[in-house]
């Protein structure tokens, strides 16, 4: 039984409120997602800046920056463990050498499809139930949650 606040209202139960069910729905997707993509050697982070590098014929570190809305040092760090893994490719700038360029590898661009079947598998296995037009409506309502409250770093973790 709910209990009353001082003004008799009674206190709102956990479930009553959307952000509990986003909250639950979102670890869950997360978490089994994060699951695959570590089998496959990379972190969230490491597959967000794969796949927004894969789509880009050359970047630098700052346009990375501004795009997923991270610190320098988080990109730096991101950076450093693809390199590692032989996931991305750092040069200089032949126009400013000052300036790096990053490009994924040959690696990498194998890697980025596979990794995106994951998540669309990961998408099935939560959403498949629902019908196009339920998930297109979904989403609909997450940008436009996401435009009124000018959400604009990816999610990263």
């Amino acid at each position: 039984m709910a209990s009353a606040t001082s003004t008799g209202k009674p206190v709102s139960t956990l479930d009553s409120h959307l952000g509990f069910w986003l909250r639950y729905v979102s670890n869950y997707v997360s978490a089994c997602f994060e699951k695959s993509v570590e089998a496959a050697g990379v972190s969230i982070s490491e597959w967000v800046a794969l796949r927004t590098l894969y789509s880009k014929t050359d970047s630098t570190p700052a346009d990375l920056m501004c795009e997923l809305g991270m610190t320098k040092g988080a990109i730096s760090k991101i950076l450093a463990s693809l390199e590692k893994k032989e996931l991305l490719r750092r040069e200089t700038s032949l126009v400013d050498r000052r300036a790096q360029q990053i490009s994924l590898t040959r690696k990498a661009k194998n890697l980025v499809p596979k990794l995106a079947a994951l998540a669309d598998q990961n998408d099935e296995k939560f959403f498949g139930h629902m019908s196009p037009q339920q998930r297109m409506d979904l989403i609909a309502i997450m940008q436009e949650i996401t435009c009124v409250h000018g959400l604009k770093e990816i999610p990263v973790k």
